[in-house]
């Protein structure tokens, strides 16, 4: 058996046969997730910049969001090479219904700081989300046992899971405390024009 380091340097080398398409497509969903962390996480450091207090809850969505992005970084390379034909089916749509519940989610949840009625079909999203995730999780498995995985793969969906329901849980229960420090932040960023 072969050391996990050494199985993820070869598994992270695939990206040297990523296509067009591949760099395309990674690029976008990398950069959506970078695009999550430095929002998330910006929007606290600015906040923080300018004296506002936040509940320690909101610290944990970009922290989550770091570890979800890293983790799908590494685990899209798999997905876009060595289990590219595997997934291209049922696994495929699985997807596709968790990626678009979860972005579903996060923009509901923004909106609902000022239609706070809007946390109703966000908290729809977010449990579709996990639940989609889990489906996800039994192709994994499934696939790791018939041998068509890794332990890297494995491991990066550990990392996704853990990341993803760190960032949401964090981010639902600042929503629910209030969403403390959101409106001082809004304020000074209002400033800065």
């Amino acid at each position: 058996m072969t050391s996990f380091p050494s199985e993820l340097a070869l598994y992270v080398g695939r990206v040297r046969q990523f296509e067009r398409l591949d760099w395309a497509v990674y690029v976008a969903w990398v950069g959506l997730m970078l695009g999550l962390v430095f929002s998330t996480g910006g929007f606290l450091l600015v906040g923080n910049a300018h004296g506002v207090s936040f509940p320690p809850s909101a610290w944990w969505v970009p922290i989550g969001a770091v570890v979800f992005t890293v983790s799908i970084a590494i685990d899209t390379i798999g997905h876009r090479t060595i289990y590219k034909e595997e997934i291209s089916g049922a696994e495929g749509l699985v997807h596709g219904i968790t990626i678009l519940c979860g972005i579903g989610s996060c923009v509901l949840l923004c909106a609902a700081y000022h239609r706070h009625d809007i946390w109703i079909p966000a908290l729809v999203l977010t449990v579709l989300s996990v639940l989609y995730s889990l489906v996800d999780e039994a192709f994994h498995w499934r696939r790791y046992v018939r041998k068509y995985s890794d332990r890297v793969e494995m491991w990066s969906h550990v990392g996704i899971l853990a990341g993803h329901s760190t960032m949401m849980v964090a981010w639902w229960v600042w929503f629910f405390q209030g969403y403390g420090g959101v409106s001082q932040t809004i304020a000074a960023l209002g400033a800065l024009k």
